[in-house]
Protein backbone atom coordinates (compact mmCIF):
# COMPACT_ATOMS: atom_id res chain seq x y z
CA UNK A 1 0.00 0.00 0.00
CA UNK A 2 1.50 3.43 -0.96
CA UNK A 3 2.06 5.86 2.13
CA UNK A 4 -0.18 8.58 0.71
CA UNK A 5 1.00 11.83 3.14
CA UNK A 6 -1.45 13.64 4.97
CA UNK A 7 -1.53 17.31 3.07
CA UNK A 8 -2.62 21.00 5.04
CA UNK A 9 -4.30 23.11 2.87
CA UNK A 10 -3.76 26.74 3.79
CA UNK A 11 -5.97 29.59 2.46
CA UNK A 12 -3.87 32.73 2.37
CA UNK A 13 0.37 32.41 1.77
CA UNK A 14 2.95 35.01 3.30
CA UNK A 15 3.80 38.52 1.77
CA UNK A 16 6.43 38.93 -0.26
CA UNK A 17 9.09 41.27 0.75
CA UNK A 18 11.94 42.85 -1.74
CA UNK A 19 14.80 44.08 -0.26
CA UNK A 20 17.88 45.92 -2.24
CA UNK A 21 17.20 47.56 -5.93
CA UNK A 22 19.71 47.12 -8.74
CA UNK A 23 20.09 49.91 -11.11
CA UNK A 24 17.44 48.21 -13.26
CA UNK A 25 15.45 49.53 -10.63
CA UNK A 26 17.18 52.71 -9.84
CA UNK A 27 19.43 51.65 -7.03
CA UNK A 28 23.09 50.50 -6.44
CA UNK A 29 22.62 46.86 -5.57
CA UNK A 30 24.22 43.93 -6.95
CA UNK A 31 20.88 42.07 -6.49
CA UNK A 32 17.68 41.86 -5.05
CA UNK A 33 16.61 39.85 -2.02
CA UNK A 34 12.85 38.46 -1.85
CA UNK A 35 11.80 36.87 1.50
CA UNK A 36 8.48 35.89 2.68
CA UNK A 37 5.94 34.12 0.19
CA UNK A 38 5.98 30.80 2.10
CA UNK A 39 2.73 28.72 1.52
CA UNK A 40 2.85 26.54 4.36
CA UNK A 41 5.13 25.90 7.86
CA UNK A 42 8.71 26.09 7.70
CA UNK A 43 10.28 22.85 5.46
CA UNK A 44 6.93 21.14 4.61
CA UNK A 45 7.74 21.13 0.99
CA UNK A 46 5.22 18.09 0.35
CA UNK A 47 2.17 20.67 1.25
CA UNK A 48 3.78 24.02 -1.58
CA UNK A 49 7.11 24.86 0.12
CA UNK A 50 7.59 28.83 -0.16
CA UNK A 51 8.47 30.31 -3.21
CA UNK A 52 11.90 32.12 -1.29
CA UNK A 53 14.66 30.85 1.09
CA UNK A 54 15.13 32.03 4.35
CA UNK A 55 18.06 34.95 4.38
CA UNK A 56 21.02 34.60 6.17
CA UNK A 57 22.00 38.33 6.99
CA UNK A 58 25.70 39.18 8.50
CA UNK A 59 25.29 42.11 11.29
CA UNK A 60 27.96 44.94 11.05
CA UNK A 61 27.97 47.60 14.14
CA UNK A 62 29.29 50.38 13.72
CA UNK A 63 30.85 50.72 16.73
CA UNK A 64 31.24 47.65 19.25
CA UNK A 65 32.05 48.05 23.27
CA UNK A 66 34.13 45.98 23.81
CA UNK A 67 32.04 44.91 26.92
CA UNK A 68 28.96 44.36 24.86
CA UNK A 69 29.82 40.92 23.51
CA UNK A 70 33.35 40.30 25.04
CA UNK A 71 33.95 37.22 23.52
CA UNK A 72 32.99 37.56 20.60
CA UNK A 73 34.71 41.23 20.35
CA UNK A 74 38.36 39.42 21.57
CA UNK A 75 38.13 37.01 19.11
CA UNK A 76 37.73 38.87 16.14
CA UNK A 77 38.90 42.54 17.27
CA UNK A 78 40.92 43.16 14.64
CA UNK A 79 38.15 43.10 12.24
CA UNK A 80 35.44 44.32 14.02
CA UNK A 81 37.40 47.73 15.60
CA UNK A 82 36.45 48.99 12.10
CA UNK A 83 33.24 49.06 10.40
CA UNK A 84 34.26 49.56 6.87
CA UNK A 85 36.74 46.46 7.25
CA UNK A 86 34.24 44.33 9.31
CA UNK A 87 31.56 45.01 6.39
CA UNK A 88 34.52 44.11 3.75
CA UNK A 89 34.96 40.31 5.61
CA UNK A 90 31.50 39.56 5.67
CA UNK A 91 31.20 40.13 2.45
CA UNK A 92 33.19 37.22 1.48
CA UNK A 93 30.96 34.90 3.58
CA UNK A 94 28.82 35.85 0.70
CA UNK A 95 25.59 36.51 2.90
CA UNK A 96 22.04 37.58 1.82
CA UNK A 97 22.32 41.19 2.82
CA UNK A 98 23.76 42.91 5.57
CA UNK A 99 22.61 44.52 8.30
CA UNK A 100 24.36 47.94 9.68
CA UNK A 101 23.43 48.63 13.31
CA UNK A 102 23.82 52.21 14.11
CA UNK A 103 24.59 51.50 17.36
CA UNK A 104 27.05 54.89 18.43
CA UNK A 105 24.61 56.36 17.95
CA UNK A 106 22.73 55.99 21.38
CA UNK A 107 23.34 58.72 23.79
CA UNK A 108 25.00 56.00 26.49
CA UNK A 109 27.54 54.87 23.82
CA UNK A 110 29.05 57.45 21.88
CA UNK A 111 26.11 59.52 20.92
CA UNK A 112 26.94 60.32 17.28
CA UNK A 113 24.53 62.74 15.42
CA UNK A 114 22.87 63.13 11.88
CA UNK A 115 26.40 64.42 10.93
CA UNK A 116 27.78 61.48 11.66
CA UNK A 117 25.06 59.61 9.84
CA UNK A 118 25.24 61.52 7.33
CA UNK A 119 29.39 60.55 6.00
CA UNK A 120 28.71 57.28 7.75
CA UNK A 121 26.05 55.89 5.55
CA UNK A 122 27.19 56.92 2.25
CA UNK A 123 30.63 55.18 2.83
CA UNK A 124 28.63 51.81 3.58
CA UNK A 125 27.08 52.16 0.36
CA UNK A 126 29.90 52.61 -1.54
CA UNK A 127 31.89 50.21 0.51
CA UNK A 128 29.51 46.93 -0.18
CA UNK A 129 26.89 46.73 -3.18
CA UNK A 130 24.27 43.68 -1.02
CA UNK A 131 20.79 44.61 -0.27
CA UNK A 132 20.98 46.45 3.51
CA UNK A 133 18.96 45.83 6.02
CA UNK A 134 20.17 49.59 8.59
CA UNK A 135 19.02 49.43 12.23
CA UNK A 136 19.16 52.47 14.88
CA UNK A 137 20.71 52.69 17.95
CA UNK A 138 17.07 51.01 20.48
CA UNK A 139 17.21 54.74 21.73
CA UNK A 140 13.49 55.36 20.79
CA UNK A 141 14.18 59.82 20.35
CA UNK A 142 17.57 59.11 18.82
CA UNK A 143 16.09 56.80 16.14
CA UNK A 144 13.27 58.79 15.09
CA UNK A 145 15.77 61.69 14.61
CA UNK A 146 18.62 59.70 12.59
CA UNK A 147 16.38 57.26 10.87
CA UNK A 148 14.39 59.19 8.89
CA UNK A 149 17.68 60.77 7.89
CA UNK A 150 19.25 57.27 6.75
CA UNK A 151 15.50 56.36 4.65
CA UNK A 152 16.63 59.58 2.86
CA UNK A 153 20.13 58.93 2.20
CA UNK A 154 19.65 55.83 0.86
CA UNK A 155 16.47 56.44 -1.56
CA UNK A 156 16.16 54.02 -4.37
CA UNK A 157 17.72 51.22 -2.67
CA UNK A 158 15.33 49.67 -1.01
CA UNK A 159 16.34 49.28 2.35
CA UNK A 160 14.30 47.36 5.13
CA UNK A 161 14.84 49.84 8.10
CA UNK A 162 13.92 49.84 11.93
CA UNK A 163 12.70 49.71 14.27
CA UNK A 164 8.99 50.70 14.56
CA UNK A 165 7.83 51.03 17.23
CA UNK A 166 4.50 52.29 18.89
CA UNK A 167 6.33 55.22 19.99
CA UNK A 168 7.65 56.36 16.55
CA UNK A 169 6.25 54.25 14.02
CA UNK A 170 4.53 57.14 12.07
CA UNK A 171 7.87 58.83 11.47
CA UNK A 172 9.87 56.12 10.67
CA UNK A 173 6.92 54.28 8.65
CA UNK A 174 5.79 57.42 6.62
CA UNK A 175 10.09 58.17 6.23
CA UNK A 176 10.68 54.83 5.19
CA UNK A 177 7.24 54.93 2.35
CA UNK A 178 8.22 58.07 1.08
CA UNK A 179 11.72 56.90 0.32
CA UNK A 180 10.68 53.27 -1.27
CA UNK A 181 11.78 51.39 1.24
CA UNK A 182 10.27 48.23 4.21
CA UNK A 183 10.20 48.42 7.65
CA UNK A 184 10.52 46.38 10.41
CA UNK A 185 7.77 46.58 12.64
CA UNK A 186 8.86 45.70 16.17
CA UNK A 187 6.60 44.11 19.64
CA UNK A 188 7.24 42.83 22.62
CA UNK A 189 6.43 38.82 22.49
CA UNK A 190 2.63 39.65 22.15
CA UNK A 191 0.79 38.54 18.79
CA UNK A 192 -1.93 41.13 19.69
CA UNK A 193 0.14 43.72 19.88
CA UNK A 194 2.14 42.32 16.81
CA UNK A 195 -0.91 42.56 14.83
CA UNK A 196 -2.19 46.35 16.49
CA UNK A 197 1.23 47.77 15.06
CA UNK A 198 1.17 46.11 11.50
CA UNK A 199 -2.38 48.12 11.36
CA UNK A 200 -0.82 51.12 12.55
CA UNK A 201 1.75 51.05 10.07
CA UNK A 202 -0.79 49.87 7.13
CA UNK A 203 -2.71 52.96 8.47
CA UNK A 204 0.16 55.41 7.44
CA UNK A 205 -0.03 53.83 4.11
CA UNK A 206 2.92 51.62 4.11
CA UNK A 207 1.63 48.12 2.42
CA UNK A 208 1.80 44.84 3.98
CA UNK A 209 4.15 43.60 1.49
CA UNK A 210 6.88 46.67 3.06
CA UNK A 211 6.60 45.44 6.67
CA UNK A 212 8.37 42.75 8.47
CA UNK A 213 7.68 42.22 11.97
CA UNK A 214 10.28 41.57 15.00
CA UNK A 215 9.13 40.21 18.26
CA UNK A 216 12.07 40.88 20.00
CA UNK A 217 13.35 37.01 20.62
CA UNK A 218 15.65 36.39 23.05
CA UNK A 219 18.70 33.67 22.79
CA UNK A 220 18.54 29.65 23.34
CA UNK A 221 17.34 29.52 27.07
CA UNK A 222 15.84 32.80 27.60
CA UNK A 223 12.57 31.95 27.13
CA UNK A 224 13.21 30.56 23.58
CA UNK A 225 9.85 28.14 23.60
CA UNK A 226 7.77 31.11 24.25
CA UNK A 227 9.41 32.77 21.37
CA UNK A 228 9.12 29.76 19.04
CA UNK A 229 5.28 29.84 20.49
CA UNK A 230 4.51 33.49 19.27
CA UNK A 231 6.19 33.42 16.11
CA UNK A 232 4.51 29.89 15.29
CA UNK A 233 0.75 31.15 15.81
CA UNK A 234 1.58 34.67 13.82
CA UNK A 235 2.92 32.13 10.82
CA UNK A 236 -0.43 29.97 11.44
CA UNK A 237 -2.63 33.08 11.71
CA UNK A 238 -1.14 34.33 7.89
CA UNK A 239 -1.39 31.36 6.37
CA UNK A 240 -5.11 30.88 7.82
CA UNK A 241 -6.20 34.13 6.02
CA UNK A 242 -4.93 37.00 8.49
CA UNK A 243 -3.71 39.35 6.10
CA UNK A 244 -1.98 41.63 8.68
CA UNK A 245 -0.80 38.71 10.16
CA UNK A 246 1.25 37.48 7.11
CA UNK A 247 3.90 39.21 7.06
CA UNK A 248 7.61 37.95 6.81
CA UNK A 249 9.24 37.58 10.22
CA UNK A 250 12.83 38.59 11.60
CA UNK A 251 15.26 37.69 14.27
CA UNK A 252 18.38 39.20 15.36
CA UNK A 253 20.36 36.14 16.35
CA UNK A 254 23.58 37.33 17.44
CA UNK A 255 22.64 40.23 19.72
CA UNK A 256 20.21 37.67 21.43
CA UNK A 257 23.52 35.21 21.75
CA UNK A 258 26.96 36.59 22.26
CA UNK A 259 25.57 38.45 25.19
CA UNK A 260 23.94 35.76 26.94
CA UNK A 261 26.37 34.38 30.17
CA UNK A 262 26.57 30.97 28.31
CA UNK A 263 28.73 32.67 25.80
CA UNK A 264 30.75 35.31 27.85
CA UNK A 265 31.97 32.69 30.88
CA UNK A 266 35.37 31.39 30.81
CA UNK A 267 36.65 27.72 31.73
CA UNK A 268 37.15 29.01 35.53
CA UNK A 269 33.98 30.62 35.80
CA UNK A 270 31.90 27.30 34.75
CA UNK A 271 34.63 24.13 34.02
CA UNK A 272 31.45 22.14 33.04
CA UNK A 273 30.78 24.25 30.03
CA UNK A 274 34.15 23.42 28.30
CA UNK A 275 36.93 25.24 27.57
CA UNK A 276 36.15 27.55 24.72
CA UNK A 277 33.81 30.16 24.80
CA UNK A 278 33.89 31.08 21.23
CA UNK A 279 33.30 27.60 20.35
CA UNK A 280 30.31 27.74 22.73
CA UNK A 281 28.72 30.80 21.62
CA UNK A 282 28.87 30.15 18.08
CA UNK A 283 27.40 26.48 19.09
CA UNK A 284 24.59 28.77 20.76
CA UNK A 285 24.31 30.90 17.99
CA UNK A 286 23.63 27.81 15.55
CA UNK A 287 20.94 26.34 17.76
CA UNK A 288 19.22 29.43 18.42
CA UNK A 289 19.00 29.95 14.64
CA UNK A 290 18.11 26.38 13.46
CA UNK A 291 14.82 26.70 16.15
CA UNK A 292 13.94 30.25 14.57
CA UNK A 293 14.08 28.68 11.37
CA UNK A 294 11.12 26.11 12.37
CA UNK A 295 9.27 28.63 14.07
CA UNK A 296 9.14 30.18 10.38
CA UNK A 297 11.80 33.28 10.62
CA UNK A 298 12.23 34.30 7.13
CA UNK A 299 15.43 36.75 8.32
CA UNK A 300 18.04 35.41 10.89
CA UNK A 301 20.49 38.10 11.50
CA UNK A 302 23.86 36.70 12.32
CA UNK A 303 27.59 37.80 13.54
CA UNK A 304 30.12 34.87 13.68
CA UNK A 305 31.45 34.05 10.47
CA UNK A 306 31.04 30.50 11.44
CA UNK A 307 28.01 30.49 12.66
CA UNK A 308 26.65 32.17 9.45
CA UNK A 309 28.54 29.30 7.38
CA UNK A 310 26.98 26.69 9.44
CA UNK A 311 23.35 28.18 8.92
CA UNK A 312 23.94 28.37 5.10
CA UNK A 313 25.55 24.70 5.09
CA UNK A 314 21.80 23.72 6.88
CA UNK A 315 19.85 25.45 4.36
CA UNK A 316 21.83 24.09 1.03
CA UNK A 317 21.08 20.80 2.68
CA UNK A 318 17.31 20.45 2.87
Amino acid sequence: MKFEPFVEKWSAEICEVVIGATVHDGGSRSKTLKIGGAKTLPFLNFEGGAKNKPAIVAEVVDYLPEDLWPTFYENLKDIVSDPIKWIKEVEKLQPDAICIRLLSCHPDVKNNSVEYIKSFIPEVLKTTSLPLIILGCEHTERDTEILPVVCELTKGEKILVGMALKENYKTISLAAFACGHSVIAQTPLDINLAKQLNILINDTGVPLDKIVMHHTTGGLGYGFEYCYSIMERCRLAGLQGDTVMATPIINLIGEETWKTKEAKASKEEEPLWGEDPVKRGILWETTTALGYLQAGSDILVLVHPESIKNIKSFLNQI
